[in-house]
């Protein structure tokens, strides 16, 4: 932990400012709550910092389930996910605070947002619906619970701080509840106008991740994972000089190590192939995080909340010369399916596909990939697998016999993606690629590349996805992507 400036060399530089995000996994049991204020205080002693934190692991998913329970007007499982939720709390508070009056203090915090939980999902069963706009309400209880917790664990080592909610410390987005947009020109102001006061007085905002607030004050959530965007917003907001997000990982990866054994955390990613990354399942960084500082171009680095001497990854708008290799990471989506749609009438046609996919959006069903043959006469989308069954319902009810002829389905596949700065405009790496996973009998569904060239991703049946990412890991030598953690 000690030599701070060795690792990052800062130079003559003392203080920097940092938004530190910390994940559910981080904060789900007392000594890890202590970890955390410890680490914050650590970094304190030299740095302004403004702390994000994410819902205990477990209760984003718990809030969501419950609203199912809610639908089906089953109150036993209410009132048991209420109790349980509140002995967690309570637990944490109970070991991770130590002295008397702020451990009171924190009880009476939690017990008050719990007895706001109770009555949310009292009053939603008695309409028997869950609306969007009061599910978003609902699962920001997650962030509500963890956020003062870990403030008044750092009061306990005796570091000023106050906890805030995203509405109150300025977060304004749109009422597209689920997946609200920041409003970035009024957000920044309304945020700097509330952290710069607390950071001169070297008070540590902790503040709740995945939560804003629409124009009518009603509580917005950002989208899964929307805690890393809350800290980006924050780190443009108040001119960070970079944010750190706090994960159970040493930082991104050349594959998953689930599936590859020799699998290697990269050095430095630029902030375009962290975006490729994020889209194609790096599940370690919500995809929109990267919007808000692009454009100022503040570093992000991922780095393990419980391995705090390994150096994380470190994104950022121009990788030094030694980290840009042809293809920088492998990675799969799974629990994913595909759409086929043809006929004759398609071909040269137009407006076609504007008709597809207007008519899959207005039923919200995201499509995350698209091929069309030369042809014109077919369009291939991949999407969730459990929008599945909406999409080929709307497309039939819409524009089966019309626009469209036939409908077909590949229910269980995987997009494999290769990433890399170093593929553009290159020759052969495509030709690479495809000789890697057909030395190994896989068979290739659907292709696509976007004209970035940054990435070329494929669509593989699910039962061959771990063996293609084995394969092309293998075929690019990305074991070798070796570092000094």
């Amino acid at each position: 932990m000690a030599g701070y400036t060795s690792i990052w060399h800062l130079g003559s530089r003392i203080s920097m400012r940092l938004v530190m995000k910390f994940g559910g996994t981080a904060v789900d049991s007392p000594n890890k709550v202590r970890h955390v204020a410890q680490l914050t205080k650590t970094y304190k002693k030299s740095n302004d910092i403004v702390c994000v934190v994410s819902a205990v692991r477990g209760m984003t998913d718990g809030l969501l389930s419950i609203a199912d329970s809610v639908k089906r007007g089953d109150k036993t499982s209410i009132d048991e996910f209420v109790k349980k939720s509140a002995k967690i709390h309570f637990d944490i508070v109970q070991g991770a605070i130590s002295d008397k009056k702020l451990r009171d203090h924190a009880q009476v915090v939690v017990r008050k947002i719990v007895s706001e939980l109770k009555d949310v999902l009292g009053g939603i069963v008695l309409l028997g619906e869950v609306t969007p706009k009061s599910l978003d309400y609902l699962i920001s209880f997650g962030e509500r619970l963890s956020t003062p917790i870990v403030s008044f664990a750092l009061q306990d080592i005796g570091i000023k701080s106050i906890s805030l909610t995203g509405k109150e410390v300025g977060i304004l987005t749109d009422s597209n509840f689920g997946e609200a947009r920041p409003l970035m020109d009024t957000t920044k102001l309304r945020v700097s106008h509330k952290l710069e006061p607390m950071l001169k007085k070297g008070t540590v905002p902790v503040v709740t991740g995945f939560i804003g607030a629409d124009q009518y004050g009603n509580i917005t959530t950002i989208g899964r994972g929307g805690s890393d965007y809350t800290a980006t917003i924050v780190a443009a907001s108040i001119g960070a000089e970079e944010v750190w997000l706090w994960s159970d990982v040493d930082g991104l990866m050349t594959a998953d190590p689930k599936i590859v054994k020799g699998a290697q955390v990269l050095r430095e990613v630029s902030f375009a192939e962290a975006m490729e990354m994020a889209l194609f399942g790096a599940k370690y960084m919500h995809p929109r995080a990267l919007e808000p500082v692009i454009e100022t171009k503040i570093p992000i680095r991922i780095r393990n909340t419980f391995n705090i001497k390994h150096a994380g990854t470190v994104i950022t708008q121009n990788p030094g010369k030694e980290s840009q290799k042809i293809v920088k990471s492998v990675s799969a989506i799974r629990h994913t399916a595909l759409i086929d749609v043809s006929g004759g009438g398609m071909v040269g046609a137009p407006g076609t596909a504007a008709k597809i996919f207007d008519t899959l959006a207005k039923n919200r069903v995201n499509i995350m990939m698209i091929s069309q043959s030369p042809s014109e006469s077919s369009i291939s989308m991949v999407l969730r697998k459990t929008d599945l069954d909406k999409a080929t319902t709307t497309l039939e009810l819409s524009l089966l016999g019309k626009v469209i002829k036939q409908i077909n389905v590949v229910d269980d596949v995987a997009v494999i993606a290769v990433v890399g700065s170093g593929m553009r405009g290159i020759k052969g790496v495509a030709a690479k690629v495809f000789g890697a996973v057909a030395k190994h009998g896989v068979n290739v569904i659907m292709i696509a590349q976007g004209s970035s060239e940054l990435n070329l991703a494929f669509v593989v049946n699910s039962s061959d996805c771990d063996q293609a990412v084995r394969a092309l890991h293998r075929e690019f030598d990305l074991a070798r992507t070796t570092r000094k953690g």
